[in-house]
Order: C-alpha cells, then structure tokens, then sequence
C-alpha cells in the first residue's frame, strides 16, 4: 500500500488541510474509490474503512491485478464544519458552494490537443486522451481556493481510472446509483451486488458533479470524433449507501465487499468471487423522478416507506400547520418508487421532501439540486 498525502492550497494562516489517498496492486487497469465528497454523509466513509482493512489483506494476498486508489475522506474541508453539533459538509462555509459541482469540464480544453492525433486504435486512443486530461488538468491556472484545489486533486486521481466510484448517501434512502445511460450496462452486475433498488440515468444531469466529470468528456470526445475509435473509458457512477444514519457495521461490510466483488468482475481482483445476483434493479431516466414539495409550513408525516411502489394520486405524506390547522396531501406524481426522503420533519419553502423514480420524463433542463 501507498499512502500519499496532499496539502491543499489557500488554508487559514497557521492552519492546513491534507488530502489523503490509499494506492494499492499494481496493473494495467485502475479503479478510483472516494468517501464523503459530501462531507456530512459518513455512510461511504465507513464503507472505505472496510474496503481499506479488505485491499491490504488482498494486496498481501497477491490478489489484485490492477491499481486501486481509495480516498476515504474526500473533503477534508467539509468535516470540520460544525454549526451548533451540526454537521454542515454539503456547502463550503466560505463560498456557499456545493463540494459536489463544478468540477473542471475536460472536453472544451482536450478538442484543439486532440485534433489529428486520433485514429483507429482505441487502446492508443485512450492512453492519448488520458495524457491529454492529465496534462489539462496540469496547465490551469492555480486554485484560487482551498476548495478549487481539492477539486483538482480528486480529478486527477480520477481521469486516468477505468471504474469511478463516488460513494455518497441520501437524508433517507434506498441503496441507489446515478450513471449515464451509456454505462449502465456496465454497472449492473454492481447495482444486483448491491442489491439497489434504484438507478437513476442521465447523460448530462447539470452541475458538473464528480462522477459525470469524469466519465462526459468520452462520450463527448466520440461525439466530436466520430472517426476515431474512442471507447467510453471510464465507467463512473455515484453510490447513494442508503440514509445518513446507516452507518452500522454488518450493511457497511457487506456494501464494500459488493464493491470488491465488482472490481474482480472488472479484472481488478482475481480469486474466487460469488458471482452477481439476478439484477432486481429498475433503471429509470433521471428526468423521471418527482421531487415532491410541501405547499405550505408545518409537521410532516410522511404515509410511504422507503422503497415503497406508488402509483399517481397516491399521498407520499402529510403536512400540518400547528397554528392555523391547514392540512394538505401531497401525491405522487407518476408511477414509481419512493427512493428517498428528507430526514427533517418541518416543510421549509423550497426544500424537497420526498423523490419517486418513474419511467416517464417530467423534468428537463438541470436535473440535479444543490
């Protein structure tokens, strides 16, 4: 095992933050692993801790056949942002920007470095682009700030990766992936290991978050090449490990040895693996997905289970006003699984409550919210 440490840029005077990355195995194929981006939602951490203790004990073993990177903490800058004991690791306090978008887009950068250089030899394509990304992600102007550093950093550990995986969770969630359409084909046998109950796919969810970063810039590489043999590279897909609160041992165990048996159907561990359950996930459009709001203020109660099927006019929940005793029933919009729930109990304007994964398209344009 390797372990690299980076000190990020434009820390408080007398004060720094480190970056820190785990590299194990060695070959020709890689696989990145990052916890917390989101620096409040600790399920992934506790899932990388478990895939640490497992990738030392393969790594002594002999068993890995290609390099696997794990950064358990991924935002060293979110986990200390405590307000009143309470964790606020989604925003950066300084900026108010979300730790998960706005990653550097690649393509724009790579077109003029790329043009005439690409032929009929994917292999000699993909070593190509992967230079190419480094070297754009090398050439741009320094981080103006702690968080465009650490933005930086993970992208570069990334963009050269075949599989990607950014483990974050949901306020109350099934076990769920985000993935462009295009990859998910190559993600089943993760989300059947898994045992999701969601997928949710998009080519261009808005925002640039981590994932999309680092898997877009090869399906708009082949889009602007048509000519070049350009494969989609790097499969990556962000993990949604249930709710916030689903930090217990045994379900954080058995996540990360999915993931391991993931990365062996890969070719990144040999040995033995049980092979993938029949896929019972239901993979439905982003743009699909009902985000469901309160109408006005008051306590909620919510009248589904997570996971539960419903169809349109069902009620998802309840909402009461104390004081005036306004009462209303929110419903589903389309038919679906109710996949995620906010874990605060009071509507705030403006703030979801509950989302229903359906087949039909009911939203377009920027898909993801802050």
């Amino acid at each position: 095992m390797e372990h690299i440490q980076y000190r990020l840029p434009w820390s408080a005077s007398g004060t720094e933050r480190q970056l820190t990355l785990f590299r194990f195995g060695s070959g020709p194929r890689k696989a990145y692993i990052q916890a917390s981006l989101h620096a409040d939602e600790l399920p992934g951490m506790r899932v990388a801790a478990e895939l640490k203790r497992r990738l030392l004990e393969l790594e002594e073993q002999g068993r890995l056949t290609g390099v696997i990177e794990l950064v358990p903490m991924a935002n060293p800058i979110g986990i200390a942002q405590m307000f009143q004991a309470t964790h606020q690791g989604r925003f950066e306090f300084s900026s108010g920007k979300n730790f998960n978008r706005d990653f550097p887009e690649l393509t724009q950068a790579l077109t003029p470095r790329l043009e005439g250089r690409l032929g009929g030899d994917a292999s000699a394509n993909i070593a190509l682009i992967r230079r190419a990304m480094l070297d754009v992600l090398a050439g741009l102007p320094a981080p103006a700030s702690e968080l465009d550093g650490l933005r930086r950093l993970l992208l570069q550990h990334a963009c050269d990766a075949d599989v990607v995986l950014d483990l974050h969770c949901d306020f109350e969630s099934v076990m769920l992936l985000y993935a462009m359409p295009q990859n998910w084909p190559h993600l089943r046998s993760l989300a059947a290991r898994l045992y999701a109950g969601v997928a949710l796919l998009a080519e261009a969810a808005g925002g640039s978050a981590f994932d999309e970063a680092c898997a877009i810039p090869w399906l708009q590489l082949a889009e602007r090449f048509p000519a070049a043999d350009i494969p989609l590279a790097c499969v990556a897909t962000t993990i949604e490990l249930r709710g916030m609160a689903d930090t217990e041992r045994e379900p954080c165990a058995d996540s990360a040895q999915a993931i391991l048996g993931y990365l062996a159907d890969q070719g990144l561990i040999s040995g033995g693996w049980p092979t993938p359950p029949p896929c019972i996930c239901e993979a439905t459009p982003f743009a699909g997905a009902q985000y469901a709001y309160a109408p006005h203020p008051g306590v909620v109660s919510f009248l589904q289970p997570l996971g539960a099927r419903v169809k349109v006019g069902d009620p998802l929940f309840e909402v009461i006003d104390p004081l005036t005793d306004h009462h209303s029933l929110v419903r589903a919009e389309t038919n679906g699984i109710l996949y995620a729930r906010e874990r605060l109990r009071f509507a705030q304007p403006g703030l979801w409550l509950a989302k229903v994964a359906g087949n039909t398209p009911i939203r377009q344009g920027r898909l993801l919210s802050d």
